[in-house]
């Protein structure tokens, strides 16, 4: 079997790695999430943002220490296998979190679609979105395919330009609102329960996830004892800063009606009252630039992690005539199936998927570290426990309101799950039988 080592040791620096953990983070989280943690959460979402915020502290303290003594380019796969060993949960949960960050790529193209449109009068032409976010994925994989260089150059320059970007449109509607910082409608809607909120806190944790990109490219960061772990807590600063200015700056301009309404592109909506059209224009110049930037550092990582669960022999591979390593092929991969989902599903279907995928491989994760790892990398048992409880409440509340609203995707989400550990019980039998 070819090496999978296509991306060089120390090729990332701490300044590339911080990148592209916001490059994936701010890509996905506000652009895409505002309207929908609205939705849920009604005028409380600022805090759903915040408290989500909290919950990703926690669990990335289990993924630093672990991390910390032992980098990895597949760093989530290596997780799991030093705390469950070459086995089905190590292998189905590594294919949650991987299947997760590909529904994230192509929940970030539909975003990329829907707000690119929003330059355009195109009426009820709804094929354009997943056709734009389609275009983008195979932009992506032309990118990717260049290699790591250039990937940690596009992530610097782009994730500066959208964060100024993003914090300059925050400002402008806090300035339009009189940097009041209060909801446009006051109090909480009635709809909006303890269930409702913590549903939307669910969704938010989303927004937050890219910091585990850090964790699958740990094998190229330079000096990643120190480096994974600072790069980790600098992504995850810089991200709930600018997502309270953006959350306060849409709650105070739109009513939750409003946001709602406009869901899949409520930032652009919030930037029309204090700039007009062309704050519209420039609101969404800033989406295509963060949803590019956060998709392009995504389909890096997915790859990575899948070529090291195949040489792991923990997933089957294919070549399939394909030229090239196991890393070029897992991109191809991983850039199909997002292609696929792009097409096919909605935003909300699309994010609830990846929020029940992550949550229940994070508890996974926190729960293998606390019961076989924690000693050996220095984590505190109580820190552990905390995280596990926190996504479980996170996971149940969300289970419930989407079970109400739409059990489809709830049924989907159990059924593939199911699938997905069958599967990985049946390959390892087979492969301990050969």
């Amino acid at each position: 079997m070819e090496s999978s080592n296509d991306y060089k040791s120390g090729s990332l620096t701490l300044t590339a790695t911080v990148a592209m953990g916001t490059g994936v983070m701010i890509g996905a989280g506000i652009f895409a999430l505002t309207g929908q943690v609205a939705e849920y959460a009604g005028p409380m979402f600022p805090l759903a943002f915040l408290l989500a915020a909290v919950i990703s502290a926690f669990s990335a303290y289990t993924y630093i220490k672990v991390t910390s003594k032992y980098p990895s380019a597949g760093g989530i796969a290596m997780i799991l296998q030093k705390a469950y060993g070459k086995t089905m949960m190590t292998g189905a949960c590594a294919l949650l979190m991987a299947f997760s960050m590909i529904i994230n790529e192509s929940l970030v193209a539909r975003t990329f679609g829907t707000y690119t449109l929003q330059l355009f009068d195109a009426g009820d032409q709804a094929w354009l979105v997943p056709l734009l976010a389609v275009g983008l994925i195979v932009v992506a994989f032309l990118i990717n395919i260049a290699g790591n260089r250039l990937i940690g150059a596009v992530s610097k320059v782009t994730a500066a330009i959208k964060i100024l970007g993003i914090v300059g449109f925050a400002a402008a509607a806090l300035w339009a609102a009189g940097f009041t910082f209060e909801p446009a409608t006051t109090g909480v809607v009635d709809d909006t329960s303890a269930t409702g909120f913590l549903a939307g806190v669910a969704l938010a944790i989303l927004a937050y996830k890219g910091f585990t990109t850090i964790t699958n490219s740990g094998g190229e960061v330079v000096e990643p004892h120190k480096n994974v772990g600072r790069a980790i807590m600098i992504s995850l600063g810089i991200c709930v800063a600018v997502y309270m200015l953006v959350a306060f700056g849409v709650g105070s301009t739109l009513t939750i009606d409003e946001i709602v309404r406009a869901k899949d592109y409520s930032l652009a909506e919030a930037a029309r009252p204090a700039l007009g059209d062309n704050g519209v224009w420039f609101t969404v110049a800033i989406a295509i630039i963060a949803t590019s930037s956060g998709l392009l550092a995504s389909v890096f990582a997915v790859s990575r992690m899948l070529a090291m669960l195949t040489n792991m022999n923990i997933i089957p591979h294919r070549h399939f005539g394909m030229p090239g390593g196991i890393q070029k092929h897992t991109l191809v991969y991983t850039v199909v199936l997002a292609a696929v989902l792009a097409a096919f599903f909605d935003l909300s279907r699309i994010a609830s998927l990846g929020a029940i995928y992550y949550l229940v491989m994070d508890i996974a994760v926190h729960w293998g570290v606390w019961r076989h790892l924690r000693d050996d990398v220095g984590a505190r048992a109580w820190v552990l426990i905390v995280a596990m409880l926190l996504d479980a409440l996170a996971l149940v509340a969300f289970l419930v309101i989407k079970g109400g609203a739409d059990p489809l995707i709830v049924g989907i989400a159990a059924g593939s799950i199911a699938l997905i550990f069958g599967f990985e019980k049946y390959y390892l039998a087979r492969r301990r039988g050969q």
